[in-house]
């Protein structure tokens, strides 16, 4: 679970590295206030070009940390691996009794995530469903088999 958070707070830390850069490459690029007025004003708000360059570092941060949050999603909450092997299950026409939903699986076994496709209650969430050894199970019901 702790690899989960770490990943996902470093994936923070570089978005912030990378709107830090751009704000450090604005204010080196853009020219300073005029040394000659008598009221050095700042750039922000009365220069559109300053104005409408840091509005898109904004807008690229708000983006990044969207993707990171949507990525993050879709991890495995005990290793951090991406989820694989979305399988649908419910049914359309029988909304309210099996409603439709994708599952993820962690391909080591961890466990599995639950996402419903549609929205009945407001936001739909996703359920993690830890599971402790997936793969030891499948092997007890072979050997149980024989």
């Amino acid at each position: 679970m702790m690899r989960y958070w770490a990943f996902l707070v470093g994936k923070l830390a570089g978005i912030a590295v990378v709107l830090l850069a751009a704000w450090r490459l604005v204010h080196v690029i853009w020219p300073g206030p005029d040394p000659t007025l008598r009221y050095k004003m700042q750039p922000f708000g009365t220069d559109l070009g300053y104005t409408m360059a840091l509005l898109g570092i904004w807008l690229l941060g708000v983006g990044l940390v969207y993707l990171a949050i949507l990525d993050q999603r879709y991890r495995c909450r005990a290793c951090g691996r991406r989820l694989h092997m979305p399988v649908s299950s419910g049914a359309w026409n029988s909304i309210l009794l099996r409603a439709p939903r994708t599952d993820y699986i962690c391909r080591f076994g961890h466990g599995t995530l639950r996402v419903p496709d549609v929205d009945l209650t407001g936001t739909p969430q996703p359920d993690w469903h830890s599971v402790d050894n997936m793969w030891k199970e499948l092997e007890d019901l072979e050997t149980a088999d024989k």
